[in-house]
């Protein structure tokens, strides 16, 4: 199942900063129109540190229920506290969601040791599978490749999305891990070569704006038809850049609002508007994937 393009999906707000939820069924339909393999909701992407958690459980149930499930759907489910992951993974059980992504404890810097605690006692209170997510620049934690191996041997951890975009822990990962352990990137800019280095897939900032070119780059890439895959991936480098020229999720926002799939680019202090001095150097990035404002 975790194989190929999932979209690590915004979180639609209006001027307000409150959900919306008609925005929110745009996006799902435009991803189930384009090829998207899954849909991650709740993640760093979804503002999930700025939304209340109830609010959160009402987003997933809503997307579920539009779904039916017709593509898969997991979940973030991460804390620093790992009382409040495993609070969070038994509420989230309850819905019609396939899996979890459950990021490293942020702020308080735990030991490797301590990470396999956390992660193994989150995975005791769930029979849904769990993928893991390194993403250091975010937690100030990197979760170790022997970390990883050890619990993989835990039955419901599964794979990791791996945002370091480092290739050779990538190949540290495959050789320590087992064959069906899911290697997914976490970072569009390297998500490419991830694959065609033996990565599964990808849970993508970029197929925010262009599902179906990231669609047919994980085809290709994972098919391991280079060529076509380098050439793709080409036009989608500006993408990959400047849709972090300023925090994740700004550049997104700003450039589904620009194209008409949400009604505001809103996101919930401290996060803001992105600076009119960026708009020209994303709308060129668009342009070279094929979009035109």
């Amino acid at each position: 199942m975790f194989k190929g393009s999932w979209v690590a999906l915004i979180t639609p707000m209006d001027q307000q900063g409150n959900i919306d939820y008609v925005s929110i069924e745009r996006l799902v339909d435009f991803h189930l129109e384009n090829g998207t393999d899954g849909l991650v909701i709740m993640g760093t992407t979804g503002e999930a540190a700025t939304i209340s958690f109830a609010d959160q459980v009402k987003v997933i149930e809503h997307v579920c229920q539009q779904v039916k499930g017709r593509i898969p759907i997991i979940a973030g489910n991460g804390a620093n506290a790992t009382s409040e992951a495993i609070e969070r993974t038994k509420a989230l059980d309850k819905l019609k969601i396939d899996g979890f992504l459950s990021v490293t404890p942020f702020y308080n810097k735990p030991m490797q040791h301590g990470m396999i605690l956390h992660f193994n006692a989150i995975a005791a209170v769930t029979d849904k599978p769990i993928l893991l997510y390194n993403v250091p620049g975010r937690t100030g934690t990197d979760l170790q490749a022997k970390t990883v191996a050890a619990l993989s041997e835990t039955k419901n951890i599964v794979g990791i999305k791996e945002a370091t975009g480092s290739i050779s822990r990538l190949t540290e990962l495959k050789s320590l891990c087992p064959n069906d352990f899911a290697l997914l990137s976490g970072d569009d800019e390297t998500s490419a070569e991830f694959m065609l280095q033996g990565g599964h897939g990808v849970i993508s900032v970029t197929a925010n704006i262009v599902p179906k070119q990231m669609a047919q780059l994980c085809k290709l890439a994972t098919a391991n038809e280079a060529e076509a895959a380098y050439t793709l991936d080409k036009t989608l480098q500006g993408l990959h850049r400047q849709l972090f020229i300023e925090a994740n999720p700004i550049p997104t926002k700003w450039a589904l609002h620009k194209m008409g799939l949400i009604k505001f680019d809103t996101m919930r202090l401290p996060l803001t508007p992105l600076e009119p001095i960026h708009g020209a150097v994303i709308e060129q990035a668009l342009n070279l994937a094929g979009i035109q404002l």
